[in-house]
């Protein structure tokens, strides 16, 4: 468990981040969820509820998901639904339970960067953008590498740009952590991404598996036999320039062969919007 000595419910993120950064035992909180599994001890716990960062929107050009926005908003958002064939929504539907959902926050989710993350790794296939109260808007692929450091998510943005997308997990049980999670999407202009999550290290992006799949099947008239040929090759390049490892969940080489089954299930289901 964590231990508070204060708490503030600040009304402006100017005035959370003046305290966020006033000492250096303090935090800013999202849901909780993930922060009650460890030990901690925090000077001054920002509650950011007040801060009105609790919202999905839409314009022309982009969904805006603010950071206190929770897991069950986003699973019911029906904006969510509308577009990338519903992943957003649908990779956190899975996550324990309805009680849970409604506990943990987009901004938590995001700033932690957990390895076990349903979120991010469809995220990660997306044009997605974190923006940040002081840094601005960073791609979500360049925030994912960069230190921990006291900042404040506003808001995550999402290009509506006409990408079809497909996730894929596999857990033990519903309830549980993900062993391993994968997800693609296939761009108007015919180029693939590839993600992979939930395999010991944070999700990243499967770039030669990408390439390959965007250059085989450019093709619009591949024979399903040549469809399932490529999807064999593409799988052997993924656990090859993918880094899996073993835990109390399942071991290295079971994760990379649920990689090579998720990625097919993946690439089809694609294919066939």
């Amino acid at each position: 468990m964590f231990t508070i000595r204060e708490y503030a419910m600040p009304e402006t993120l100017d005035e959370a981040y003046t305290i966020l950064k006033s000492r250096k035992g303090n935090q800013i909180l999202g849901g909780c969820a993930w922060l009650r599994l460890g030990k901690k001890r925090i000077n001054i716990a920002v509650d950011l509820t007040k801060c009105g960062l609790d919202y999905i929107r839409e314009d022309d050009e982009q969904i805006e998901i603010g950071a206190m926005t929770s897991y069950r908003s986003v699973e019911t958002c029906d904006i969510l639904k509308k577009y990338f064939n519903g992943v957003i929504a649908d990779s956190v539907s899975s996550i324990i339970g309805t009680q849970f959902r409604n506990t943990v926050t987009v901004g938590g989710s995001v700033y932690g960067r957990f390895g076990f993350s349903d979120f991010l790794t469809p995220l990660l296939t997306l044009d997605t953008s974190v923006v940040l109260y002081k840094r601005g808007s960073i791609s979500l692929e360049t925030f994912m590498t960069m230190p921990y450091e006291k900042e404040i998510i506003e808001k995550i943005v999402i290009k509506k740009d006409g990408r079809k997308s497909s996730y894929q997990m596999f857990r033990n049980s519903r309830g549980d952590f993900p062993i391993l999670n994968l997800a693609a999407s296939r761009t108007e202009a015919g180029q693939w991404i590839v993600t992979v999550g939930a395999r010991g290290p944070k999700a990243i992006r499967a770039e030669k598996t990408a390439a390959f799949l965007s250059d085989k099947l450019s093709q619009n008239a591949l024979k399903a036999e040549d469809v399932e040929a490529v999807i064999q090759e593409a799988g052997e390049i993924l656990v090859s320039e993918v880094t899996f490892t073993s835990n109390m969940r399942a071991s290295a080489e079971y994760r990379r062969i649920l990689g090579k089954v998720l990625l097919g299930k993946a690439v089809r289901e694609v294919m066939a919007c």
